[in-house]
């Protein structure tokens, strides 16, 4: 694949799901495999990338607090769970010879770098694969909106969300025979018709920082880099 790509750097987001594979919880190491192949196919045709992981195969913040579990708390469990997750795609990458840092929003030296701005572009710009953990450090924030907070820090061309579909759909295609697909969308579309693509906040801050969010399907193969490449199947959400 020597197409150039359309994006010059990107931020990957990526939900803990998507690592299940046919799973029902957990990781699956050769689903991780995988995408961290996509990611060093998408550096070989000259993308930066830096990347968000959920944690939603380990442990669900929002399940938790409606069980009972104090909101805070919970989300804090969410957060740990994307640092494993970080973990994971790093050492997967280090394996195939992908130089990676992973820096959390959280502090937690024994294991990763402490989340700092400047810090993080130099890695970018030193040909590193960023790897964003512990979502923005808060609760009440999801890991959708820390990669809306980071790609607009890190100064990316698109946000690319890898998703179990190939873009957006008027309503869940895998219930909905006749729900309709998008190629193009605007932020007052997704906004105004609450279409589940992301959390509103992070499809507005998105808007704010003028960021397109690409929605493509994730476990379809090398689909990452045709997509990069403007030829896979997505929709591009922006103004």
């Amino acid at each position: 694949m020597s197409s150039a790509p359309i994006y010059r750097r990107v931020l990957l987001k990526i939900s803990g799901e998507a690592l299940m594979g046919s799973g029902s919880y957990g990781l699956d190491l050769t689903t991780v495999d995988r995408v961290a192949g996509e990611i060093k196919e998408a550096k070989a045709i000259g993308t930066e990338v830096c990347a968000v992981i959920g944690g939603g195969n380990i442990f669900r913040g929002l399940q938790a607090a409606a069980s009972g579990m104090e909101r805070a708390s919970a989300d804090y469990m969410g957060m740990l769970a994307t640092v494993m997750n970080a973990l994971a795609m790093q050492n997967a990458l280090e394996r195939i010879g992908v130089d990676t840092r992973v820096l959390s929003a959280i502090p937690m030296t024994t294991v990763c770098e402490p989340y700092i701005r400047r810090r993080a572009m130099r890695h970018l710009e030193k040909g590193r694969v960023v790897i964003f953990a512990a979502g923005t450090g808060n609760p009440f924030f999801t890991t959708d909106t820390a990669a809306a907070l980071r790609a607009a820090e890190m100064g990316v061309n698109a946000l690319m969300k890898g998703t179990q579909v190939d873009g957006v759909y008027s309503a869940d295609p895998k219930k909905d025979a006749k729900a309709e697909r998008f190629n193009k969308l605007s932020y007052m579309d997704v906004l105004s018709r609450d279409l589940k693509v992301m959390d509103a906040s992070a499809v507005s801050l998105a808007r704010e920082s003028g960021i397109p969010i690409v929605v493509f399907n994730i476990h379809e193969k090398m689909n990452f880099v045709r997509v990069l490449q403007g030829k896979g199947l997505s929709t591009v959400i922006s103004n």
